[in-house]
């Protein structure tokens, strides 16, 4: 876009969030950032606007594409530049590429030797995180390290299944970490000076451990997000591992110290179950209990818990049939919208009213889209199926329905969330598609002409 096109450029947000995820506003588009898993502000919304709304009768424009091994982690993307994590052969691999060409600029690899005791594939299930000139790296066999962004060069690295004697886990690890300030938190599920520990929080210029939460639940597939409540920087985490009898649930622990400040449980009962689907604030008002949202699809369904200011933990309502498989729930209009469901062939998009705990509405917009993932941007919600297909959908506390939707590609297991930044939507296809098409990354021009 040229710049004599600007008229204007305003800021958007608060200046803490706009250094956080670099977003950048003009009259005609608002861009945005992707520096880690669900998004600026993790929760599955970006501020992007001036996006393509009808889609083309021949399909959506793909710019470029790279070849992908296995994995189920996102991109993250920040400064013109994405990083991918996913496992060729027996090393785990880092590629940072410019984010508008697909050029590569750099590679990073290490040895992981890993066979998955319950299938699932044996690539890594988080994405890369971009913080303050870092990436930050989890895989799937508890290797965590920290790279320069512009070089690839390792700065630091911890064998956090060795030295944190981290439980083990039903599909290796997979919970991808957070930043928040100066420390990078990662869900461990670990045994550390003889107590058991879900989390630990290290430097992430040193790597040196600054605090561990302690806590018996074991680590789950769920990533952690950050929230700020009653005046406490928090690190909000649905935490639940391998174990016989299944345990697990949300814990609000302080991000400063690491102090466990609420738990609540919430697991299935059955122990081949996992909680995989990350937590979101329903809602957050000053001097108002908070409110967080988690589910899980094996039988528990989904757990509302307010929180009140002394941190003392409730339950606000629960909903066993929302259950929610992986994808995070989208939260707006004081309403919870997800595709509930175990299998593809029964999901349905639902729609839960945060107050009261009530289900408002659930519809299968027409099938296709099975345990599909939202993604909320200024010019609508975005809807990308399990099979490769892609939609504008519109949902309110009154109803959804299917505004245009487009055939990316014909493969099982799209379940890797969007990713969009700048204008450009990446989408990972997983698994080879009928076409013949091996496993990729497609980065697709949703940008309005």
């Amino acid at each position: 876009m040229k710049i004599s096109r600007f008229l204007a450029i305003i800021f958007i947000c608060a200046p803490a969030l706009l250094c956080a995820s670099g977003l950048i506003a003009a009259e005609e588009a608002t861009f945005a950032d992707w520096p880690h898993l669900n998004g600026p502000a993790h929760n599955c919304t970006t501020p992007e606007s001036g996006l393509l709304q009808k889609f083309p009768a021949a399909g959506l424009r793909a710019i470029w594409e790279m070849p992908l091994g296995a994995g189920m982690g996102g991109p993250a993307i920040s400064g013109g530049r994405i990083v991918v994590f996913h496992r060729l052969g027996e090393m785990e691999t880092v590629e940072c590429r410019d984010a508008a060409s697909g050029q590569t600029q750099w590679k990073f690899e290490y040895e992981a030797p890993y066979q998955p005791r319950y299938g699932g594939g044996r690539g890594p299930r988080t994405s890369p995180v971009i913080a303050d000139g870092r990436v930050f790296v989890f895989g799937v066999t508890g290797s965590l390290h920290c790279l320069d962004l512009a070089s690839g060069k390792a700065i630091w690295s911890h064998d956090c299944a060795r030295e944190f004697s981290m439980k083990p886990a039903f599909f290796g690890f997979g919970s991808t970490p957070i930043v928040m300030g100066t420390r990078v938190i990662v869900q461990v599920g670990a045994v550390i000076e003889g107590k058991p520990v879900n989390s630990v929080a290290l430097d992430v210029a040193t790597g040196k451990l600054h605090w561990a939460a302690a806590h018996e639940w074991g680590a789950s597939y769920a990533s952690p997000i950050p929230a700020r409540l009653h005046g406490r920087d928090c690190v909000i985490i649905f935490a639940g591992g391998m174990s016989r009898p299944a345990t697990g649930g949300l814990l609000v622990v302080d991000a400063a110290d690491g102090k466990v400040l609420a738990a609540v449980p919430h697991r299935a009962a059955i122990a081949e179950s996992v909680n995989v689907s990350s937590p979101v604030i329903a809602s957050a008002e000053e001097g108002k209990a908070a409110r967080i949202f988690v589910s899980e699809v094996y039988t528990a369904g989904g757990l509302c818990v307010e929180i009140a200011q002394d941190f003392k933990a409730a339950t606000a309502w629960s909903a066993p049939a929302f259950g929610i498989y992986w994808a995070t729930p989208l939260v707006r209009d004081g309403c919870i919208f997800a595709f509930a469901g175990q299998g593809e062939q029964i999901a349905e998009l639902v729609c839960h009213d945060v107050a009261s705990g009530k289900e408002l509405w659930r519809d299968d917009l027409g099938r296709g889209f099975g345990r599909a993932n939202l993604l909320a941007t200024a010019d609508g919600v975005l809807c990308l199926g399990e099979f490769g297909e892609l939609a504008w959908v519109e949902i309110s506390p009154k109803g959804g329905k299917v505004i245009g939707r487009t055939k990316l590609f014909d493969a099982p297991e799209t379940w890797t969330p969007p990713a969009l930044s700048h204008g450009l939507l990446y989408i990972q296809q997983n698994e080879p598609g009928r076409d013949g098409k091996r496993p990729r990354l497609i980065c697709y021009d949703l940008r309005a002409k």
